[in-house]
């Protein structure tokens, strides 16, 4: 069965159909609010809350865009709505991020090498969430999750020069950031 068949069937109530379609992006949303909310129990709530309000919007997907585009547009927003809601950014710890997969895998790194790996990714993520949410949002979309400008362009709902400037604001000031610590990117 193919995409739009399983769009039609889903929208009539088939739960087979739908956790088809959520099934085949599943992974990748989990991946978007786990990379805007940097906490795993936050983008598993969010992953939650997109499908159902994916559940709940079926019906009203017209195939204006892909429907991937239609589905990571709503855990982006999904992600704004948590962020929103929270105050404080949440801290990561070097724990939380090896269990987020962040663990060094080269076997031949020294432990001085993964320790500093580990500090340069820890140092990196909080730069990352240190940036106004537009530009976190365009620049995870765009370099960590690879998506093209025109993709991020319909996921954020914004024009594609919008997209443009904000990941060149956001590598801007990651850019800044990373040369203010010249201990830690410069060895």
């Amino acid at each position: 069965m193919n995409e739009e068949q399983l769009i039609q069937r889903a929208t009539e109530g088939d739960a087979e159909a739908f956790n088809a379609l959520l099934g085949a992006h599943e992974q990748q949303m989990y991946a978007l609010c786990l990379r805007m909310c940097c906490n795993p129990e936050d983008a598993q709530d969010c992953l939650q809350e997109a499908m159902l309000r994916v559940f709940r919007a079926i019906s009203t997907f017209k195939g204006q865009s892909a429907f991937s585009t239609w589905l990571y547009r709503i855990a982006m927003n999904t992600s704004y709505d948590l962020l929103r809601k929270r105050k404080n950014a949440a801290n990561v710890s070097a724990d939380q991020l090896f269990e987020e997969g962040w663990s060094p895998v080269d076997a031949n790194e020294t432990p001085e090498q993964r320790a500093l790996h580990s500090e340069q990714r820890v140092a990196l993520n909080d730069m990352i969430q240190s940036l106004p949410e537009d530009m976190r949002a365009a620049v995870v979309l765009r370099d960590v999750q690879g998506f093209s400008y025109e993709e991020i362009s319909q996921i954020m709902n914004v024009n594609v020069g919008t997209v443009k400037s904000r990941i060149s604001r956001g590598r801007e000031r990651l850019r800044k950031k990373i040369i203010a610590k010249p201990e830690l990117f410069n060895r």
